[in-house]
């Protein structure tokens, strides 16, 4: 148990050195908030005075001084006024450094998501990186600024008003003291079991809001196998334990307010008594009682709103971890300092592959000592039952995933000394998997070249075939795209995405069954034009369909991980090893 606090100490204390990284570029902002919580205490501290001052001018009978005591309004009036100013812009600061921070936290947190390697957004659910970004920064927030405009003035208020009340009475004053640490043990209790709730809370919520998105995603399939019933039951399992640590949140930072009001009243009546006594002793006067009674309440006062901030904090410290923890995560394998920049012009579509081997995870290799030597120009079909390796050659190709060992060579380099960007842009990559972004038609087409004309983007349409239903579309080329392209059919996904590389026209091509979604018909067409845009360019076709690659000038077969037979297709046919019997059993059961 002592361990785990020291752990839980030790995070939260690395936790708020990260914020105050995040807080330090506004600095003059949290200076000038600061200044103005001071002005805005003082300024209010000294209305008690004044009250009671009044108080003593008017409380002899037919002897009221209201020369002086309207000189005390006037007083209460100018104080009151400097009060509202600060805390106006004591506000203004805050906000501003509060919602700063958050907006750098957000930009550093998809800058990081464009860092982490492939493995990591593999391994993650999409929901709960949203719910980091989005939900987990708005509690951080709202935490800041409970904090900057509560618990520091909260801190100043209870300063400065102990010291005006020892000025004016020490005995008094002591009393007051004697009851502070009721206080601070109640803030202790309630802020030790918050944060162990609302960090519970916040990670159920992450898994929530992970859970919807991917129903939300899967509707149709759901839907399609009749499993409404049982997504309904497994939302009702991780909504009851939200409701459940959500409850337990609620309750310890719920407490706070009655707790603290007690400790309140205790306070209130101990002035109170002991102040009545000592005037009736002559050894203060009414006035001052009266100040003493109004300073009680506002020394006790910011302890309610401190126990309610320290759990507003909890909350908010229990959020960033999870965000920072996103932040400190690994990043890919940075590109090397002295990393080349491959120029399209250079590129001469020769590639090695040298004893490669490679493994999602330490424990299993996928891929093992793979050797292939592809020449310029020549189209390569890889093949193979489902699991073999066909979509992580690409993967590695791309340098989406690093090899464990042996090296991959483009034009004779090594494109470990390469930087990724220049790589990737060498190569025109459409999958089966489509994406498209929100945006118009012509947006997504030229996603891959912004300076693209409309007349060459039109050319790459034609090219691919996506032109005529385009065309019917209410605005053509200016149709808006909702996010993935979910207003348009899934063939016609795959129709902009070919366009799209056809208006960049790499010298090197990845296709990755770049025809499954579309209509034989529309499917001939396209594969003639691939035809032509890979003439000259050496490019890799994933193929299910072992008819479409015939032609392929090589045909890599692959099985767990390894390449175990390679040629053109007459020849493997007539070899009638596993290719044979692969692609034979595409007819098996025909006639």
């Amino acid at each position: 148990m002592g361990s785990r606090n020291k752990r839980k100490t030790k995070m939260q204390k690395e936790t708020l050195f990260r914020l105050l990284h995040y807080i330090k570029p506004y600095s003059p902002f949290f200076m000038g908030s600061m200044l103005c919580a001071v002005v805005s205490v003082v300024a209010q501290l000294y209305v008690p005075i004044q009250i009671g001052k009044a108080i003593d001018k008017m409380i002899t009978k037919g002897n009221v001084d209201f020369s002086s005591i309207y000189d005390i309004c006037k007083v209460i009036i100018i104080a009151t006024i400097i009060t509202a100013i600060s805390q106006w812009i004591f506000g203004i600061f805050n906000n501003r450094i509060t919602y700063s921070v958050t907006r750098d936290l957000r930009n550093d947190a998809i800058a990081k998501i464009e860092e982490l390697p492939l493995s990591y957004l593999d391994g993650h659910s999409t929901g709960d990186l949203v719910s980091r970004m989005i939900a987990d920064v708005d509690q951080l927030a709202d935490g800041l600024l409970m904090g900057f405009t509560q618990f520091f003035t909260g801190i100043l208020t209870i300063i400065g008003t102990f010291c005006c009340m020892l000025y004016v009475n020490v005995v008094i004053s002591l009393v007051v003291l004697l009851v502070t640490p009721l206080s601070l043990l109640v803030a202790s209790f309630i802020a030790k079991h918050s944060y162990k709730n609302f960090k519970l809370q916040t990670e159920v919520r992450g898994e929530q809001t992970a859970f919807i998105n991917e129903h939300v995603e899967g509707k149709k399939v759901i839907q399609a196998f009749g499993k409404e019933e049982k997504s309904v039951r497994e939302f009702d399992e991780i909504n009851s334990r939200l409701q459940k640590v959500s409850l337990k949140a609620l309750f310890f930072s719920s407490i706070t307010n009655p707790a603290t009001r007690f400790v309140n009243s205790i306070v209130y009546a101990g002035v109170g008594l002991v102040g009545a006594l000592s005037a009736v002793a002559g050894g203060i006067t009414i006035g001052q009682v009266s100040c003493f009674l109004n300073y009680a309440n506002q020394y006790t006062k910011p302890f309610n709103e401190i126990s309610g901030v320290v759990t507003e904090l909890q909350n908010a410290f229990a959020c960033a971890a999870r965000v920072i923890a996103f932040l400190d995560e690994p990043s890919q394998t940075p590109d090397l300092i002295n990393a080349m920049e491959l120029k399209n012009s250079e590129v001469n579509g020769c590639i090695e592959l040298k004893d490669i081997s490679f493994g999602y995870t330490k424990e299993y290799k996928l891929m093992e000592h793979i050797n292939l030597s592809v020449k310029s120009g020549e189209k390569v079909a890889i093949v193979g039952p489902t699991g073999c390796g066909k979509t992580t050659l690409i993967n590695l190709l791309m340098r989406f995933y690093d090899v464990d060992s042996g090296r991959i060579e483009v034009s004779g380099v090594d494109i470990k000394e390469l930087t990724r960007k220049s790589l990737r842009s060498s190569y025109g990559m459409v999958l089966q998997e489509t994406w498209l972004k929100s945006g118009t038609i012509y947006e997504n087409i030229a996603f891959g070249k912004p300076n693209a004309t409309k007349e060459e983007v039109i050319n790459a349409a034609k090219a691919a075939h996506a032109h005529s239903f385009i065309m019917r579309m209410e605005k053509g080329y200016d149709s808006e795209i909702v996010e993935d392209g979910e207003n348009i059919s899934l063939g016609q996904k795959q129709l902009l995405c070919i366009a799209r590389i056809m208006l960049c026209l790499p010298p090197m091509l990845i296709l990755d069954e770049a025809t499954s979604s579309i209509d034989t018909r529309t499917e001939i067409m396209i594969q003639n034009a691939f035809t032509k845009m890979m003439n000259g360019r050496t490019s890799f076709i994933v193929a299910h369909r072992l008819s479409t690659i015939k032609e392929a000038d090589v045909i890599l077969v692959m099985k767990e991980g390894h390449i175990i037979e390679q040629g053109t297709h007459e020849s493997l046919i007539a070899n009638r090893g596993f290719y044979y019997n692969l692609y034979n059993s595409q007819f098996e059961g025909i006639g």
